[in-house]
């Protein structure tokens, strides 16, 4: 089953054979028994506004598994580093720039990823999600973070959203010695959603999206460019998601029409294996200090899952925010950066990183 098996052997590469020479440009912006997790809501935005550092970013190349994956790299000043991917499909410019400017901006390193096959990454078949490969390029990118110049290794976090946020329980279970992660609108259990998902559809699209879904799998055997469907569309469109919320997206990640390149396709067969995707499993091996980041009205990933999911981790707290999955963009962005920013600065601490950059409140 996908997203199952023994834990995945790192990768580690020399940073400094990897980092690519390539353009710099600034950014386009500027065993514990489990229990109940912390649950809070934010109901104001903070006044506080974080001093500016530099946004100069760099484009980096790290080695995974038989190709290479492309990222942006934002040198930090505090020793800390977040390792950030976003949902289905979503490379790492949509994904990350709204928050990674801000990480940044409170002394963080980033490091965000396109997974392979996708973006500016290498790999083929082209828009393909496997999600083995991709929990090996987390594994990929936290070595290769741990080799930066800017990085304390004792001190690297991680963020995901929507299906990344349900890789980083299967990541953080294989890799204890991370300071922190946050999953943000987390998709942890496949089974739990994929009904609702199935209702959002109507019985003619649902009927053609499966046939093509199993078309594209077994045109994939057989070594056939893959069928590809829209990551999201309106109830009745043949669309990996037609959920309430899903068309949101545009709106949430490229309101200005500033990534051009972003390919909001997805090849059919993810339809086949998302139901057996259970990433919030491995919740009970998550030793690092956790933060799950629930949308009250989540008609995709559901907040339901993910609060189960931090009850069975053994230290998780929960932050409750109005709006649908992609409120964190939207309405609440606010308050999700400054909840989340505060969180990775107090695990910071516990960490050898120098301190730096933003207030450690």
């Amino acid at each position: 089953m996908p997203g199952r098996g023994p834990a995945l052997p790192g990768l580690a590469v020399p940073a400094l054979a990897l980092r690519a020479p390539y353009d710099r440009e600034k950014d386009p912006g500027t065993e514990k028994a489990p229990r109940k997790p912390r649950e809070r809501r934010i109901d104001s935005p903070p006044t506080e506004v974080p001093v500016p550092i530099s946004r100069q970013r760099e484009k980096v190349r790290f080695a995974s598994g038989d190709t290479t994956c492309a990222a942006w790299h934002y040198p930090g000043t505090n020793g800390g580093c977040v390792i950030m991917a976003g949902g289905t499909a979503v490379t790492k410019e949509p994904a990350s720039d709204l928050f990674a400017r801000r990480f940044h901006d409170a002394g963080f390193a980033v490091l965000a990823i396109d997974y392979r096959r996708f973006g500016e990454s290498g790999g083929a078949p082209r828009q393909v999600v496997r999600f083995d490969d991709q929990l090996a390029d987390w594994q990929a990118a936290i070595d290769f973070a741990a080799g930066l110049p800017d990085v304390d290794p004792g001190g690297i976090s991680l963020w995901g959203f929507s299906l990344s946020g349900g890789h980083v329980f299967r990541v953080a279970a294989d890799n204890p010695r991370l300071a922190s992660v946050i999953a943000q609108s987390p998709l942890v259990d496949g089974r739990a959603v994929a009904p609702n998902a199935l209702r959002s559809m109507t019985p003619l699209a649902l009927l053609r999206l499966f046939g093509r879904a199993v078309a594209d799998a077994l045109g994939g055997l057989l070594g056939r460019p893959p069928l590809l469907v829209p990551t999201a569309g309106v109830r009745g469109a043949v669309a990996s998601l037609t959920t309430p919320d899903a068309m949101d997206g545009d709106r949430a990640l490229d309101p200005d029409h500033r990534y051009p390149d972003w390919d909001r396709t997805v090849a059919a067969r993810i339809a086949l294996r998302i139901g057996g995707y259970r990433p919030g499993l491995h919740a009970p091996r998550t030793r690092c200090p956790l933060l799950v980041v629930v949308c009250d009205q989540d008609r995709t990933a559901l907040p339901g899952p993910a609060v189960e999911a931090a009850r069975n981790a053994p230290d998780a707290e929960v932050l409750h925010l109005e709006g649908g999955h992609y409120a964190p963009f939207l309405e609440a962005h606010e308050e999700a950066v400054a909840a989340e920013i505060a969180f990775l600065h107090k695990h910071l601490a516990g960490t050898n990183a120098a301190p730096g950059g933003g207030d450690l409140t």
